[in-house]
């Protein structure tokens, strides 16, 4: 069975629900059990999205794929000019 991805905004709203159950005297287990995700997930998600709003959120994940993007022209980049190096030397 394939694992389930969470959006963004629906990770922001489960750690709000999360809080608020906490907030209401119920231990982490309960709430985690009643979220219906693990305790890693849990803690994970409060590392990675913690006291971050929707928009914050937003635009951390177009800047990761702007970062993907970038590394990747680089990588190619840095391939041709290894490659020109090479044939300039005449050792093909």
């Amino acid at each position: 069975m394939p694992k389930k991805r969470y959006r963004p905004e629906d990770i922001l709203s489960k750690l709000r629900e999360a809080d608020i159950h906490i907030g209401q005297g119920k231990t982490v287990a309960e709430t985690i059990r009643i979220s219906g995700i693990s305790d890693v997930t849990y803690y994970r998600w409060r590392k990675e999205y913690g006291g971050m709003t929707t928009s914050q959120v937003k635009r951390l994940k177009e800047l990761e794929k702007e970062n993907q993007r970038l590394r990747k022209a680089v990588s190619d980049l840095t391939l041709d000019k290894l490659i020109l190096q090479e044939a300039s030397k005449g050792n093909f």
